[in-house]
Formats: structure tokens, sequence, C-alpha cells
């Protein structure tokens, strides 16, 4: 009988859960459970719903017995966000949302410190004050009694995989993206973090993506009524699960993982940490096999993910089909945006946060919804080919094909107008990348493949994908650099 696997698949927005197997040549899988993952603000603090959200693992794991058992678990989240377990085993507080404002001013308090070059010398990863060592300057100057009570730190799906087995351990991909680790010794920056008064005494040692945390707990086993199968540390960043899945034969190759965030990049062998990159604000995270992910990262769809939000809470019960339609019969290249500007972060009216930033830049101002929804999709669309000149300029390589992974893959609009102004071909597919890879890396440690060659092959044998042809492309390189003036 073909192995099952539960893959939990959590992003900013959502959570759900899918049984997966390799039958026929072709990776399938089904949904069985998804849910809602919603912050909450309490007292002016951002927090993710931690037990809420554990609770939706134990309903996915019923209803997959329900359908007939599994031999395996695993888990993929976000980057950067932790919990803090104490020395009873007890999680601290919920964990707290990578949006919250405790960052502000953690950069300068760090780089006060340790010089902004040394701490990019030593973890190779792109500058953002959402990252796990800004969060945790944070609470050294303003929190010490919670860190003092802290025994281990665990990011987001360690920290599921703890609660579901009892075993605490931080996987590599994960680990990789907090700016805590060094990635060419593939360890804690135990000297830096000590200089900024973080204890290094919370980290909990690493291992590599493929490998299992333990068995389900005798206490989850009794609650739920289940057998003891393993809970797999697949390549627990949903980034890195993504790019495991890309549905390629080529060693060589640029991707966009574009969903929230919109996250352009190539897998190499080794970290490229050099003066350039950090000119370029380049990050290298970690990859199935100790692999790197040298990529930039952008906010993507959630700049139309929020905009929406808003005409709907304004009582215009818009579809994303709609604003695409908007956006389409809407005059091209009047204004642009920054999709990285700080403003764009939080949540809120983000399409006046869009002609603020067009009035502030001397910019015709979008004043209906297309206008909104032209301005970010094009604004998008550049800033993707920005990043494939920063990568290219890297790597010193000239690539033919962009793959296209994630949410963005429903996006028709988008994905031609990224190859428009890349002129690059983009491939589209496979949209449910992050469940596919963990389904795969799952598969594979339970021996149904030998590699990650068998696995991307096994991908393409699975994945209906779209090709894009670039088209216009003299019109996009009249505009693009009227677009990079707005750029920080």
């Amino acid at each position: 009988m073909p192995k099952k696997v539960l893959a939990f698949d959590f992003g900013a927005s959502s959570g759900r859960a899918m049984l997966g197997s390799f039958q026929n040549g072709k990776i399938e899988f089904r949904e069985i459970h998804r849910f809602e993952n919603n912050p909450v603000s309490l007292n002016g603090t951002l927090y993710w719903d931690f037990p809420y959200l554990f609770q939706q693992i134990k309903v996915g794991i019923t209803q997959a017995k329900q359908e007939g058992g599994f031999d395996s678990i695993a888990i993929d989240t976000w980057g950067v966000d932790f919990g803090l377990i104490d020395r009873h085993g007890d999680l601290l507080q919920n964990p707290v949302h990578y949006r919250d404002l405790r960052t502000d001013r953690m950069m300068e308090e760090v780089f006060a410190a340790v010089p902004r070059e040394e701490v990019y010398r030593q973890t190779g990863i792109q500058f953002m004050r959402i990252n796990s060592l800004y969060q945790l300057m944070y609470l050294a100057k303003e929190r010490p009694e919670l860190l003092e009570r802290t025994e281990k730190i665990l990011f987001m799906p360690d920290l599921f995989s703890y609660f579901l087995t009892g075993k605490i351990s931080a996987e590599y991909t994960m680990a990789s993206t907090t700016q805590l680790m060094n990635p060419n010794t593939g360890d804690w920056c135990y000297e830096m973090l000590e200089k900024l008064g973080i204890p290094t005494r919370i980290l909990p040692k690493l291992h590599d993506a493929g490998t299992i945390y333990g068995e389900l707990s005798d206490a989850i086993c009794e609650e739920l009524d289940v057998p003891k199968v393993p809970v797999i540390s697949v390549a627990a960043h949903d980034t890195a699960s993504a790019v495991a899945a890309i549905p390629t034969k080529e060693k060589d190759f640029i991707y966009i993982s574009c969903g929230t965030w919109s996250l352009f990049g190539t897998e190499l062998e080794k970290p490229c940490i050099n003066e350039k990159t950090l000119h370029y604000n380049l990050t290298n995270e970690g990859g199935i096999n100790r692999t790197t992910r040298l990529l930039k990262s952008t906010m993507g769809l959630w700049l139309i993910q929020e905009s929406r939000r808003q005409w709907r809470r304004e009582g215009f019960d818009v579809s994303y089909h709609d604003l695409e339609v908007a956006a389409l019969a809407a005059e091209p290249f009047r204004s642009f945006i920054d999709p990285n500007a700080p403003e764009f972060e939080m949540p809120g009216n983000l399409p006046n946060r869009v002609r603020e930033f067009c009035k502030r830049t001397g910019q015709p101002v979008p004043e209906n919804r297309g206008e909104v929804m032209r301005c970010i999709y094009e604004s998008l669309a550049l800033k993707h080919r920005s990043s494939l000149e920063m990568v290219e300029d890297i790597t010193g390589r000239n690539y033919e094909t962009i793959h296209v992974i994630g949410g963005g893959v429903k996006d028709g609009f988008l994905c031609q107008i990224t190859a428009n102004a890349c002129n690059k071909k983009v491939v589209a597919g496979p949209m449910e990348a992050t469940v596919t890879g963990n389904i795969a890396v799952q598969l594979m440690t339970l021996g149904e493949f030998e590699n990650l060659s068998q696995v991307r092959q096994a991908v393409a044998a699975s994945s209906n994908t779209k090709t894009y042809l670039p088209a216009d492309c003299k019109k996009w390189d009249a505009v693009y650099e009227r677009f990079l003036q707005y750029q920080a």
C-alpha cells in the first residue's frame, strides 16, 4: 500500500491539513481541513492565537484518522516568529506576530553593539525589522524577565511539533530565516548574540530537514485515539518547502514564491555573502540538503489582499477577479510604489496609503480601485525585474525562465506582466508548491523517493503548469528607470 502522509501548511491568514500520497507516478493530495489564522490584538500587542491553531492540528489529525489513517505528520509555517518555553515545558505567552511594532528601533539597538556589516557577514540575511534577531533584541531590552524564565526558544513549526511529541529541536531551514544563524558554519551566532545580551542557552540544537522530531506523545495518542506515528521535520519554512517542489530538471533556475510575500531567488550550493549582496540586501536562507536559497523578499500579494479587506470593510463585496478586471481597465504606467515601503507593512487602509505614497512622491494619485490595483500590480512586476537583475548580477548567469509557484499562480495578470517586465518566459505552477514540498519530503524520509531530483521529477509529472511569454517589453523598459526613482 502507498504511504499516506498528513501535511499541515500554515500561512499568514489561513491553514489547512492535506492528506497526500505517491501513486501511479504522481504526488496526489486533497484538503481535509481548513481554518482561519487571524492574529489577535491584546493591550497593543499583536499575537498569533497558538492554542486555537494547535487545536486545529488536532482536528486535522482526527479528520485524517476518519479518512483511513496516515503514516506520518509534518508541519510547515511562515518564518521568524517563535514561542518561549519555560523550565516546566509550558508556553510563556502566545507567539507575537511579526507585524507587531515592538521591533521598531531595534535594528538601531543591534547596530549600536554589532555593526550592520558584521551582522550581515555572520548571517547573510536581508535586513528586515520583522527578523527574529530584532524580536529577541526587544525582549533583551524591554522584557528581560521573559528571557530569564525561558528554557528554550522554539520557532513556529518546531513549537507545534514540540507539543505533538515533547521533543525540543530546531529545523535548519526555519532557523536560517531568523538572522540568528551563520549559514557558513551551520550553527547559531553565539558570540554575536552574547554581545547583544541575548542568552544563547535558550537556543535549541539544530537538525536537518528530512529527519524525525519524534513520535506522537502518549497524551496526544490517547486524546485523539491514534497510533504513534512519526512527526517528520520537512523543510519547515514554507518557502523552503515550496522551492523543494519546483518542477525543473535544471540545476540553475530562478523562481518567485508568490504569496503574501513575493520571494525572488535561486538555489545555490553554498551561501553567497559579500559586499555586493550586502548592498542589494539579499538573503541567504537554507534549503533541503543545506543548499542556499539566495533571494530577495518583497511584500507581495499582501498588498492586494489588504486592499481587498479595506474595500470589504467599506461595504464593497469585491472579489480578486473583480480587482484584476478593474486593474486591466485602468490606464497603465501612471504611478508606482515601493512595495517594501514601511507604511505598507501593517494592516489598515492600504489603498489610502498607496495614494499618499504617490502624492508624496509627486506622481498622479490613483483615484479609483482600478487605478490603485494597476499601481500595485505594475509595481510588483517591476520589483520582480529589480530582484532579477540583482540575482543575475550576483550569480553571473542569464536565466531564461522564471518559475512562479504558490498562490500567485492563480493571478494570470501578474504572471503575464512579470514576463513582460522581466523579458523572460514565466512558467507558473504548481500553485500548491508548499504543500507539495511538505508531502514530498515526508515521502522521501519514509523511503518513497531517494533524493530531491526524484522529488522534482515527480512534481513535474504531477503538476499542470502554464507558460506566459513576454510581450510589450519595450514599454516596460521605458518606465523601469522611472519606477526605480521611487525605490528605497
